[in-house]
């Protein structure tokens, strides 16, 4: 099956999504947690009602939802799902984004805003993309590439599929949802409703990344309890809760950290610590992909907490962790074949297959943990929730071609 996809439309769409200021806010208390994700969402609706797509509907929690028929297809065909986020992380900058074009990249450094380069230096796999017309940021902001590089390819494929009726293809089950970068992305969102027996997110990095297996996910949240006195009368009586923090992350050590660790290596992550002499609070992301180290990693955890409480008073420390999700693999296993379809649709596009397992999570983690398989495919695009994130154009356009190629893969069970 030949493929022709617009380039050019494609290009227009991504950049049409991008310019919707579309971050997440773990502090709000809206569903969805920021007002410009009800934009892009209601662009979305009103983009696939356009396309002649019967079923479209916005619901209260922001779940963009809709079908399409199996053609071509046997009755007891499956049918098929395709997720993407909406929202953009709030890790970086994201208001005002203004793309970069590059129109057939060099191989060389690409020049940004106010000093920041873009460079095969710090992105090796910059080198792949050689004569590929890149989209990049400003430097100023995030691009949202994650994931609107997923919510572009499902769409084109969309349109793709309404223009081209000669494709034969399973019955679709289409998604679009808020809040995936705060966790909590398919929080309300129906299973049974959407319909499909299977899904993938369209979500993940660079191009032919498929992901089947991720960390096992907690958070652990670390209260210090202090003692403060008057400096000047503090010997014997003051227990500093901010030099408590700081000795309790010294203990935990520096070999199982983000930033010294790769691959399948878990670790545990401070992203957070604020507090006074009187009180402290630290945070911690725990990541890992192996079960029994997993529960290695929290035990390390409660343990330092009390060997601080023997030195320094009893629930001086306090430790509490909350398991957030677990490694799909668990579930995904007695549904290998959707992967394997993935695996031959990446053939079919051209496509070498890196199946590398993801070092964070996708709303698929969830749904897969909540009886729908969704394993995780590449978007395109590279230093996701950077000022320096970029993505290829071609890559948006493979990850089109391979919705399309699995869309008529599974016309037969």
């Amino acid at each position: 099956m030949e493929l022709k996809i617009n380039l050019t439309a494609l290009e227009a769409r991504f950049l049409r999504y991008v310019a919707i200021e579309t971050q997440s806010n773990e502090k709000s208390p809206t569903y969805p947690s920021t007002a410009g994700q009800w934009t892009l969402l209601r662009l979305l609706e009103a983009e696939l009602k356009a396309l002649g797509v019967a079923d479209v509907e916005l619901d209260a929690h922001g779940y963009v939802t809709c079908h399409l028929p199996g053609r071509g297809a046997a009755d007891d065909a499956p049918c098929v799902g395709f997720l993407a986020h909406v929202d953009t992380s709030p890790d970086a900058p994201g208001a005002e984004v203004h793309p970069q074009i590059i129109p057939a990249y060099d191989g060389g450094d690409i020049p940004l805003t106010d000093g920041v380069v873009l460079s095969p230096t710090d992105s090796p796999e910059l080198r792949r993309y050689i004569g590929q017309r890149l989209i990049t940021t400003d430097g100023r902001t995030l691009l949202g590439a994650d994931d609107k590089a997923g919510v572009a390819a499902i769409m084109e494929a969309v349109a793709y599929l309404q223009m081209h009726p000669e494709i034969a293809h399973a019955p679709l089950a289409i998604a679009f949802t808020p809040d995936e970068e705060i966790g909590l992305g398919v929080e309300h969102f129906d299973i049974k409703r959407f319909g499909a027996d299977f899904a993938y997110t369209i979500d993940g990095g660079g191009l032919g990344e498929l992901s089947y297996e991720n960390f096992n996910a907690a958070e652990a949240k670390v209260a210090i309890h202090g003692v403060n006195v008057h400096p000047g009368e503090a010997k014997g009586k003051m227990r500093n809760a901010l030099r408590l923090a700081l000795a309790f992350d010294a203990a935990l050590g520096d070999t199982s950290r983000p930033e010294t660790t790769e691959g399948r290596e878990g670790f545990f992550h401070l992203h957070e610590l604020r507090g006074t002499t009187s009180e402290a609070q630290l945070e911690y992301l725990i990541r890992e992909f192996d079960t029994d180290r997993f529960a290695a990693i929290k035990a390390l955890l409660v343990e330092t907490a009390e060997r601080l409480n023997a030195q320094y008073g009893a629930r001086c420390v306090e430790v509490q962790i909350r398991d957030q999700y677990a490694n799909m693999l668990e579930y995904l296993r007695p549904a290998m074949f959707v992967v394997e379809h993935a695996l031959c649709a990446f053939a079919e596009a051209g496509i070498v297959p890196d199946c590398s397992p993801i070092r964070g999570g996708t709303d698929g983690v969830r749904l897969s943990e909540r009886g729908l398989p969704c394993p995780n495919l590449f978007a395109g695009g590279h230093n996701f929730h950077s000022v320096r994130e970029y993505v290829p154009v071609p890559s948006i356009a493979k990850a089109t071609e391979v919705i399309i190629r699995l869309a008529h893969s599974f016309t037969h069970p």
